[in-house]
């Protein structure tokens, strides 16, 4: 076969790069399965913490503060609600709005509803990221070392190859298992945080509706 020429300096270039990459990759998958595992342990201390709201709380909440234009009625309901401090905190700010304009409620309801959005998506976006890139890295570090493995393996020294199999095997699973973790936790928090934000639209939408029709008034203290 006729070489290219300079395809051997692109070769070696490129095993240079590939080679280099071995250790950022393994630093990277310890950095990902020490992250999962602090986030496991982050679920769980939420899980224990976290205040299941039946459908029935939201129901009631939503007949208990239809009285339009009566947003007393509303903080009291508020009060009562069994639901995270989060939520009692907006629901209360949008109550206490009877300054506005329904309008301006509105947008200070999409406005606060989005904030919450990004607060959760920031949440998620971690666990993702090492969900996707922690098997990403576990293949980059089975192939890295292959290369000098088999290379071993045609002078004969069965020590190199084991060494770089062992290294192959062990990113993998580290990879997979960094990954599988990360994917468990945002399923889970995925969920909880749709209801959440489900809750508190409905909550907001009611509190909005209600309003409607009061009279901007001074803001209630």
């Amino acid at each position: 076969m006729v070489a290219v020429p300079g395809s051997e300096i692109l070769s070696a270039a490129l095993h240079v790069v590939s080679q280099s990459l071995l250790i950022p990759v393994i630093v990277g998958l310890l950095l990902f399965m020490a992250y999962a595992i602090i986030s496991l342990g982050g679920l769980i201390s939420e899980y224990s913490n976290r205040i299941k709201v039946e459908v029935d709380e939201i129901k009631n909440a939503i007949f208990s503060m239809s009285n339009p234009g009566n947003p007393e009625k509303i903080k009291e309901t508020i009060k009562t609600l069994k639901v995270p401090e989060s939520q009692k905190r907006i629901l209360t700010e949008l109550a206490r709005a009877t300054n506005l304009s329904p309008r301006a409620r509105e947008a200070l309801a999409r406005k606060l509803i989005e904030a919450e959005e990004i607060k959760v998506a920031k949440s998620l976006e971690k666990t993702d990221i090492v969900t996707r890139l922690g098997p990403t890295l576990g293949l980059m570090g089975t192939l890295i070392p292959m290369g000098p493995g088999l290379a071993a393996l045609g002078a004969g020294d069965i020590q190199t190859l084991a060494q770089a199999i062992i290294v192959a095997f062990d990113t993998t699973v580290v990879g997979l298992a960094a990954g599988g973790i990360s994917y468990v936790i945002s399923k889970i928090r995925r969920r909880w945080y749709e209801e959440y934000l489900s809750n508190l639209e409905a909550l907001a939408e009611t509190i909005l509706e209600v309003m409607k029709d009061a009279a901007p008034t001074a803001e209630i203290a």
